[in-house]
């Protein structure tokens, strides 16, 4: 770790007002060139731990960054996670505000919802018997850095570029699917703009999960049962504005969609 604990605050706080007032900020490694992983999360950590002092609880999870051509894509070179809030739910077929974002994409995903605890270095088969059941899922991202640009360790430190998230569809026990093979078509204003099948998600959405629990292990963390996690992206991220409306269809599993308004 090369950042102190001054420095964990201070890059906390930043990150904080870039997300409460959707201000674009430089990536944090142009001012830490030696920040880290270990300490991205750390500083992850001080800006979830002032989310809860501020009332938010913590309902769960995301990986991301978990297919390889979105790793190239944005530069990096390993899937991360992020906590997801309360405050950043929307019910299915809501409106969701642009206006406090950035730079708002949609992504289509799996969302696991687990009924027994999870913790340490965890087995794809261990997340399937920890899973009560699995649903389809809209995630709103929303990087804070300029231009949508970032490094490995800035796009941690933001929580992962989590916003909102929208969860939809039919319910599924996981032992009833084959989660490899969930095909997803994402359409915006009725046109289609992304294809995709869920073994995108490191070849299985649960291998997401587990990848998830073992970082959640390194930072003396584990996975409650009836934790909510979103296992990656099945699709591309795309960009929206005010004025679309967002529909994904999920094979066999129903669809989820949202609006986005000014």
């Amino acid at each position: 770790m090369s950042l102190d604990a001054e420095a964990v605050a201070r890059l906390s706080e930043r990150v904080e007002t870039a997300q409460t007032y959707a201000r674009a900020i430089r990536k944090l490694t142009d001012d830490h060139p030696g920040m880290t992983v270990a300490d991205a999360y750390r500083v992850q950590t001080a800006l979830r731990r002032s989310y809860e002092r501020r009332g938010q609880r913590v309902v769960g999870w995301k990986a991301g960054l978990t297919s390889r051509p979105k790793m190239i894509q944005m530069g990096v070179d390993q899937p991360g996670v992020g906590f997801l809030t309360e405050a950043m739910a929307r019910p299915e077929g809501s409106a969701i505000t642009v206006s406090d974002l950035i730079h708002p994409r949609v992504e289509c995903e799996l969302a696991f919802v687990t009924k027994a605890e999870l913790a340490g270095k965890v087995s794809r088969a261990e997340v399937l018997a920890a899973t009560d059941y699995v649903q389809p899922a809209l995630e709103i991202i929303d990087s804070r850095f300029t231009g949508f640009k970032f490094d490995l360790e800035s796009v941690l430190a933001d929580n992962s570029s989590s916003a909102r998230f929208v969860l939809g569809g039919r319910p599924r026990r996981p032992e009833a699917l084959d989660l490899r093979t969930i095909g997803v078509v994402m359409e915006i204003d009725g046109e289609i703009v992304a294809l995709g099948a869920s073994a995108e998600v490191l070849g299985h959405p649960a291998e997401a999960v587990a990848m998830l629990v073992g970082v959640l292990h390194d930072m003396g963390e584990t996975l409650p049962a009836g934790s909510l996690v979103l296992s990656g992206a099945i699709t591309q991220a795309v960009p929206v504005k005010a004025g679309n409306c967002v529909a994904a269809r999920f094979f066999d599993m129903g669809s989820v969609g949202a609006r986005f308004i000014a």
